[in-house]
């Protein structure tokens, strides 16, 4: 299964781990991750996929491949800008949030107005997203949810 891993660009130590800790999980299980391709939560989590061998998918808003994150296995350049966020959670069958803010909400919505099922990490209480406490626990939602 496809994962789309959301959140902020800009994240803080505690965050950081939290979402290397996702990436992490979904490879141990089997799962890509789908991403921006860019900083903080989603360089955190293409770098736990990449830790334990994982695939990583990351949906650029520029045209240059090349400014993906070093962990990125598949870079993928749109020239969309943020109207990229809706290719991220298309490209996933299910998507993990962590933090972020409104780059982060807009993907939520896009997810929830798919039909995909969202689990937060310390992210918008929006109705439909389930609210979960450790990185395991939301791969195991979105693992039970498909």
């Amino acid at each position: 299964m496809r994962v789309s891993v959301v959140g902020g660009g800009a994240v803080d130590e505690s965050e950081y781990e939290q979402a290397r800790e996702v990436g992490r999980v979904l490879a141990e299980r089997g799962h890509t991750v789908v991403c921006g391709g860019r900083t903080g939560v989603m360089e955190a989590a293409c770098r736990g996929a990449r830790d334990v061998g994982g695939e990583t998918i990351g949906i650029l808003p520029g045209e240059d491949r090349r400014v993906a994150n070093e962990y990125v296995t598949t870079p993928i350049a749109t020239g969309l800008g943020n109207a990229r966020n809706v290719l991220v959670v298309l490209n996933g069958d299910a998507a993990i949030a962590i933090d972020g803010s409104t780059g982060t909400l807009s993907e939520i919505a896009h997810a929830l107005d798919t039909g995909r099922p969202v689990a937060g990490l310390g992210t918008h209480d929006v109705p439909g997203v389930e609210a979960v406490e450790t990185p395991e626990r939301a791969v195991e939602y979105v693992e039970s949810s498909v």
